[in-house]
């Protein structure tokens, strides 16, 4: 069959989910994971022909994609900072929003010189914070901590195939009195970072199928009535274990931009520094101590 004509009823099945433009980048996406070719080899050739076979497996994505599967899903992977991460249900999938927190991180230039810089991501799901920090800063040392085993296996595969070393301990940060966890290290850290949940369940309405139902609800969800209990815990522990001049960096929820400058207000941190992503809306912020 003719990629083109397989092309055309993923439009068919999906663009009332999805949108045009969506399914388009899901069928390149699937073409070129699994037949190897890319989208303007397709635009050259519109009558390239698959094997049955091979028409087996994108029409099993095209069902999966039916029922709102994160493309990510399906292929095992999604990209990050330059980087390819393993995922899938026990994870959080990778969101451009985060990318924009390692960047700001990375902007404090004296941490490149760093080379006794020390970081600590607390619920890092994929590990794609951790290890993206680690790949542009290699002389630091990395630690990070998430409640999931299932998710720390999949952040120290990814480490591992992304070449970088960080320290994976599992741990419930709510239940947490110190940070005495890790192998051979008892020192204060330089950073510390958290991507925690954040999504109030009176949210769950504004969310699409794809998060709900294939995203690990611990990941996303807190109760309505302590929606920043995650920040608040995160912050204590931040107070006695940064180092003087340390910095402390969230991705928050856009609703929340206010609640927590006066969260942290309260705590006596400094420099407090709310900043909007790419879509407008309040996501990250930066205290130090």
């Amino acid at each position: 069959m003719r990629l083109k004509d397989i092309q055309d009823i993923f439009h068919k099945e999906l663009d009332e989910i999805y949108g045009k433009n969506e399914v388009d980048s899901f069928f390149f996406m699937l073409t070129e994971d699994y037949f190897g070719i890319e989208r303007f080899t397709l635009a050259l050739d519109p009558d390239i022909v698959i094997t049955k076979e091979q028409e087996t497996s994108i029409f099993s994505a095209l069902s999966e994609l039916r029922l709102e599967k994160p493309i990510q899903h399906i292929l095992g992977k999604a990209h990050f900072y330059g980087l390819e991460f393993t995922v899938n249900e026990h994870t959080l999938i990778p969101r451009p929003e985060t990318e924009e927190l390692i960047t700001f991180i990375l902007e404090k230039a004296k941490y490149a010189t760093n080379k006794n810089l020390s970081i600590l991501d607390i619920g890092t799901g994929s590990g794609c914070i951790a290890i993206a920090l680690k790949k542009k800063l290699p002389y630091a040392k990395v630690f990070a901590i998430d409640i999931s085993e299932n998710a720390l296996e999949v952040a120290q595969k990814n480490a591992k195939d992304n070449d970088v070393e960080v320290q994976f301990v599992q741990a419930d940060v709510l239940s947490l009195n110190d940070l005495h966890i890790f192998k051979n290290n008892d020192e204060p850290f330089h950073i510390i970072v958290s991507n925690p949940p954040y999504v109030r369940n009176l949210e769950k309405a504004e969310m699409r199928k794809n998060v709900l139902e294939y995203e690990p609800d611990s990941a996303l969800f807190v109760e309505d009535n302590n929606p920043l209990v995650f920040y608040d815990k995160i912050a204590n522990l931040a107070m006695k274990y940064l180092k003087i001049n340390g910095s402390l960096y969230f991705e928050i929820n856009q609703y929340l931009g206010k609640e927590m400058i006066d969260l942290l207000d309260g705590k006596q941190f400094q420099n407090i520094e709310l900043r909007k992503d790419i879509f407008g809306v309040d996501r990250m912020l930066k205290a130090d101590i």
